[in-house]
């Protein structure tokens, strides 16, 4: 049951109930893969892939603010901005995420955090600075849908599989393999990385999937929240265009983070693959901010 206003997306919690099943289902596999490649060194992988799932979840809002460069900020820095999800909380039945700012002149914003008690909510300067109140209130309501619907911490379990499969590889490389005399060394040696490349490109496209629905879905429930889609479409129309303008250097800067920003940092022009892609095109957003509005106008 949702304990906020948000709108409910039954759609998405199936997603995120069917991804979080395969992820787990292929993180057994991988596991169970690696105990039988690599035997005594089972202790040590189990070892890891607890420590690492442990940080990822509990930090996860800290490592990415801080690779992002946020910085928090009281309501005396940042009235605005402050006042802003102050609204969206109120309207929404949500409690107050911490606030902060990005300096940097890609226009964005995003939400992270395990849960609704510990989110942060950060906008850029440049989006701050390009930005209408109307506008940067549907930005905000979108990015807290995400916090509403919990799949900021879907996303951020999902994605510890991929980063999971990178680490034992290194580990395995630069590890005992070559230490060892065994002759299995050498096949090992091969297939703990084909297995955990195998392992990451699934995860990888699992994720991708899961991402560009619920960016549709955060789209819906800021609309329908604020009651003012156009607002929406006006922002995400105007940052898809301001972000043409952004140097290439910086575009590539922001491009890892992609997942959790409002729209995407996107230095490889309109050909970069739909499949690889962690948002529906614009268009797509676009077309269904029309439809809520001919909803609302039917009511």
């Amino acid at each position: 049951m949702n304990r906020n206003r948000f709108a409910p997306d039954r759609g998405l919690t199936t997603r995120m109930i069917v991804t979080m099943f395969l992820i787990g289902l292929l993180y057994v596999v991988f596991v169970g893969t690696l105990l039988a490649l690599l035997g005594g060194s089972w202790p040590i992988i189990l070892v890891i892939a607890g420590i690492l799932f442990i940080a990822q979840f509990w930090f996860s809002d800290r490592i990415a603010a801080f690779s992002m460069g946020a910085r928090e900020v009281t309501p005396e820095q940042a009235p605005e901005l402050h006042g802003v999800v102050d609204r969206i909380c109120a309207l929404g039945d949500l409690p107050k995420p911490r606030v902060a700012i990005a300096d940097s002149d890609v226009p964005n914003a995003f939400a992270t955090g395990r849960n609704e008690k510990n989110t942060v909510v950060c906008a850029t300067t440049g989006l701050l600075r390009r930005l209408e109140p109307d506008e940067l209130e549907g930005v905000i309501a979108h990015e807290l849908s995400h916090v509403a619907h919990r799949d900021v911490a879907v996303m951020t379990i999902a994605s510890f599989l991929g980063l999971l499969a990178g680490v034992i590889t290194r580990i395995g490389l630069w590890g005992g393999f070559q230490r060892s005399r065994d002759p299995g060394t050498a096949a090992v040696a091969v297939l703990v990385p084909l297995v955990s490349a195998a392992v990451y490109v699934i995860s990888f496209l699992l994720t991708r999937v899961l991402s560009r629905y619920r960016e549709l879905s955060a789209d819906r429930s800021a609309a329908l929240l604020t009651g003012r889609p156009s607002s929406l479409a006006s922002a995400l129309t105007k940052v898809s265009r301001e972000m043409a303008a952004i140097p290439t250097r910086d575009l590539r800067k922001a491009e890892p983070f992609n997942a959790f920003y409002f729209a995407p940092a996107l230095s490889a022009g309109p050909s970069l693959s739909r499949l690889l892609s962690t948002h529906p095109t614009l268009e797509q957003r676009l077309e269904q901010l029309g439809r809520i509005t001919l909803e609302l106008g039917r009511r």
